[in-house]
């Protein structure tokens, strides 16, 4: 089930039609109604796509009752239409969130909405336009958590796939990555673990307000989550389905996009492990932090900006000054204080 028999440029096969929702509960007899397992599902836009992602969940073979939470950020194409088809057609499994608004454009995150929502043992993610191949995959990944109280989080290889979905890559993770990792790499940014993957015990107790502030909330849970335990690579479960796509909000930004965020994104980890005391954990987040200013700096410039950039109280300076102009006075604060600590 682990492996891929396919080329590169072939069709890739996607989840079957869906079971009735009766025939899904019925291996569930002798067991409570409490979800076991809470499904979170993240759209917009994604009417091409949906479908596959919940014939993937819907295919699961468990012996334990799951949940399908799905949130909406006020999809125009369609996709909302067919996300209540689904809910009405399996009123025990689906429960939804449906923006009026979008919120992602108001600086909102997704994964905040769901905060408060599921009181399941474990949680699993994967966007809509992303689906799972292996029927055993929830199983699977519960029953090792069940028996490996030291592990906090299991994940799984992913295809990548496009929007016809014809194989471009048979492995998404890098092999240096198909491992497990333990607590404190988890904690560090160490660990790499898809979060169409992932399934993760549900006991962080609070959305940490820097976490709700970056683009790269993955990274920062994985790191959240290493406060509570180590990590498994599952290589007995098939490769979920990446999908890249016109419409993928990640894919689509620039490389220099991408170092804006990560850098963000390690600031406020500095400053939420700072907060909380793990001190090993901040300071390797603040040289991330200044690895990627260096990443953003022109390649033309003097000797004297270069040697006053690479000042790293200067260089945030500089970056809040002109790459970070448009950010809100909250995160500048943040920043400030970051400097203030530095001096």
């Amino acid at each position: 089930m682990s492996s891929i028999n396919l080329d590169v440029g072939e069709a890739f096969p996607k989840p079957p039609m869906p079971r009735a929702e009766h025939d899904i509960i019925d291996n569930w007899v002798g067991k409570s109604d409490r979800p076991v397992v809470s499904i979170f599902c993240i759209t917009y836009n994604h009417v091409a796509f949906i479908e596959d992602a919940f014939n993937g969940f819907l295919m699961q073979e468990t012996n334990f009752p799951f949940e399908i939470w799905v949130h909406d950020d006020a999809s125009n194409d369609g996709t909302r239409e067919i996300i209540e088809k689904y809910r009405d057609n399996y009123p025990k499994l689906f429960k939804t969130i449906l923006q009026t608004e979008n919120q992602y454009s108001k600086g909102r995150r997704a994964l905040s909405f769901f905060e408060g929502c599921s009181n399941a043992k474990y949680i699993t993610v994967c966007e809509g336009d992303d689906f799972w191949t292996d029927p055993l995959k929830l199983q699977k990944q519960y029953d090792y958590l069940e028996a490996n109280p030291d592990v906090v989080i299991s994940g799984h290889d992913a295809v990548i796939v496009d929007q016809m979905n014809y194989l471009l890559k048979v492995s998404k993770l890098p092999d240096v990555h198909k491992r497990d990792y333990s607590a404190i790499e988890l904690q560090c940014g160490q660990a790499w673990i898809l979060t169409m993957s992932w399934m993760y015990r549900n006991v962080v107790e609070e959305f940490a307000p820097e976490r709700n502030s970056v683009r790269n909330g993955d990274t920062f849970l994985l790191s959240i989550l290493g406060e509570y335990g180590g990590s498994h690579y599952h290589s007995d479960i098939r490769p979920a389905a990446y999908r890249v796509h016109s419409g993928g909000v990640w894919s689509s930004l620039s490389s220099i996009k991408r170092n804006e965020f990560a850098l963000y994104t390690h600031f406020m980890m500095y400053h939420y492990h700072h907060r909380k005391g793990h001190q090993r954990a901040a300071m390797i987040f603040l040289e991330k932090a200044q690895l990627n200013i260096y990443r953003l700096l022109p390649i033309k410039i003097t000797l004297k900006n270069l040697a006053l950039r690479l000042n790293p109280v200067n260089s945030l300076k500089l970056l809040i000054s002109k790459r970070l102009s448009s950010a809100k006075k909250q995160r500048l604060k943040m920043m400030m204080r970051f400097i203030k600590y530095r001096k």
